[in-house]
């Protein structure tokens, strides 16, 4: 049985507050200069103390959000317009092969090497979280569950977790039978048992571009094409291009992360979740979606799955609370549909159950009070760390640079001048203890050279900040050298790189 509300705690009140201005801010809704309600009107109008406005008002002045003008009141702070946005991806129309994985694996072993500055990973720094909350859930969960720690666990997860989780997906939309849930050791291997569940080798999937390189290096590994579907960096997978896709490819699974999409941090519109539920419905073809971000996204409704439309059970969801709540413990956890079962098994033959002691642990933390408040406060630490990187780029990095804009999440897409190779730029920051994730991990095409993904999870620093800005200066170092190369040098230059290929073009 779910906790009964209890009086409204002044830290999710002054938080919730807080929320509801910042959010339109961030969408434009409210513009820079414009007026905002005095902290006795706010008062009156939410029916709380005047400390808990004021509280809410500095959290947003510490988000560099809103200003207090002497006489005047609050008004929101003038917004730094910073670089465009990047524009709709244009990936091949064909599924291709995916060969990825030595990349991916080069750089998130740099990622987590203390002698670098990281941007490589997207993983959240231990200071967004409370350690002592999380050693404390362990502790009472080896001392209330001692037996588990002498026997192999066996099932599909303890029942006290997979509840809690059931609990949890209400505020993803999403009425979850309990008994449906399988808990695994990550939302990754969540994905993979889905897919093995509804495709063979050579199977094609459908999915983002650019996409989580994880993904690609699932596919490779099970022997699976990848089809990169276009993606707008704000909205997401264009369904228009999906529904082609349907038309025209043997599609056979959907792979798609609908909130926070990695690595480009697109929201989708409900309007297009509804419709998306609709398609794979319709085509009977099964969706996998990772909703791994979504209790980072600033707006209910982008919290809300495309699982919430789903009536037929062709929506397979998975999820972790690694991003959230708790990074060390790594579980996931799947409700697969109708594939509930083919799941259940495939988890069992493969690594079997988690420990007990670790799920009850995270059922805690998923339960306590509090829980909300510690999301608002991440989600707000959050943004307002991508408002100083995407500043930051603006100064430093080269003119004709493109950023994504997410409300929150933890990482930017760059997309640099075409001038500017990221495999180069990768090496040339390596050179000085940097690491940035270079585009074409993301991608099975060669479509993304020019573009990195910029991690901000991690620590957040003066020398962190100093490192993205020396990232940028390499960058326009690299393209005013390319810049000045003779044209006879770039063709030498390619000849070289991939002999006949010019002269077949030309041809």
């Amino acid at each position: 049985m779910s906790r009964p509300p209890g009086p409204r705690e002044p830290t999710t009140l002054y938080l919730q507050i807080a929320d509801s201005i910042a959010a339109p801010i961030r969408s434009g809704t409210l513009a820079s200069g414009e007026r905002i309600p005095s902290v006795r009107e706010l008062s009156r109008r939410h029916g709380v103390s005047l400390g808990t406005v004021v509280q809410a008002y500095r959290v947003l002045e510490d988000s560099r959000l809103i200003e207090a003008r002497p006489r005047s009141g609050y008004f929101v702070a003038p917004r730094p317009s910073g670089p465009p946005e990047p524009e709709l991806s244009n990936p091949p129309a064909s599924s291709l092969a995916v060969d990825v994985s030595s990349l991916a694996e080069r750089v998130m072993q740099l990622a987590h090497d203390p002698k670098c500055i990281s941007f490589g990973a997207a993983c959240p720094s231990p200071e967004l979280f409370s350690e002592d909350l999380v050693r404390r859930a362990v502790r009472r969960a080896a001392e209330h569950q001692g037996a588990a720690l002498t026997r192999y666990a066996i099932g599909p997860g303890h029942d006290v977790l997979r509840r809690a989780i059931a609990r949890h997906a209400l505020g993803l939309g999403c009425q979850l039978d309990a008994r449906d849930i399988v808990v695994t050791n990550s939302c990754l291997e969540s994905i993979t048992l889905c897919l093995r569940s509804v495709t063979q080798p050579g199977d094609v999937v459908a999915l983002e571009s650019p996409t989580l390189f994880s993904f690609l290096v699932i596919l490779e590994s099970l022997g699976l094409r990848a089809l990169e579907i276009p993606t707008h960096p704000r909205t997401g997978m264009s369904l228009d291009a999906l529904q082609l896709a349907f038309d025209t490819q043997p599609v056979k699974v959907v792979l798609t992360v609908p909130t926070l999409s990695n690595p480009i941090g697109a929201c989708m519109p409900v309007a297009e979740r509804q419709r998306l539920a609709q398609m794979v419905t319709q085509r009977r073809v099964p969706l996998i979606e990772d909703v791994l971000c979504n209790d980072l996204a600033q707006s209910d409704e982008h919290r809300n799955a495309v699982r919430a439309f789903d009536a037929t059970g062709h929506v397979m969801l998975c999820g972790s609370f690694s991003k959230t709540v708790a990074p060390g413990l790594r579980l996931g956890w799947v409700e697969a549909g109708r594939w509930s079962s083919d799941v259940a098994r495939l988890k069992q033959a493969t690594s079997g159950a988690q420990a007990a002691v670790l799920e009850v642990a995270l059922a805690a933390l998923l339960t306590r009070p509090g829980v909300e408040a510690g999301r608002r406060r991440l989600r707000t630490a959050l943004a307002a760390r991508l408002d100083e990187a995407r500043e930051i780029i603006a100064r430093h990095f080269p003119t004709s640079t493109r950023v994504t804009n997410p409300a929150s999440g933890l990482f930017l897409w760059v997309e640099l001048p075409r001038e500017v190779d990221a495999l180069a730029l990768f090496h040339a920051c390596l050179e000085e203890h940097i690491v940035i994730a270079p585009g074409t991990m993301f991608s099975a095409t060669d479509h993304f050279r020019h573009c990195i993904r910029l991690g901000l999870g991690g620590e957040w620093d003066e020398p962190h900040r100093q490192a993205l800005r020396r990232v940028g200066e390499l960058a326009g170092r690299l393209e005013r050298r390319r810049a000045r190369r003779p044209p006879e040098f770039e063709a030498r230059t390619c000849a070289t790189a991939c002999p006949g290929a010019c002269v077949d073009a030309a041809g």
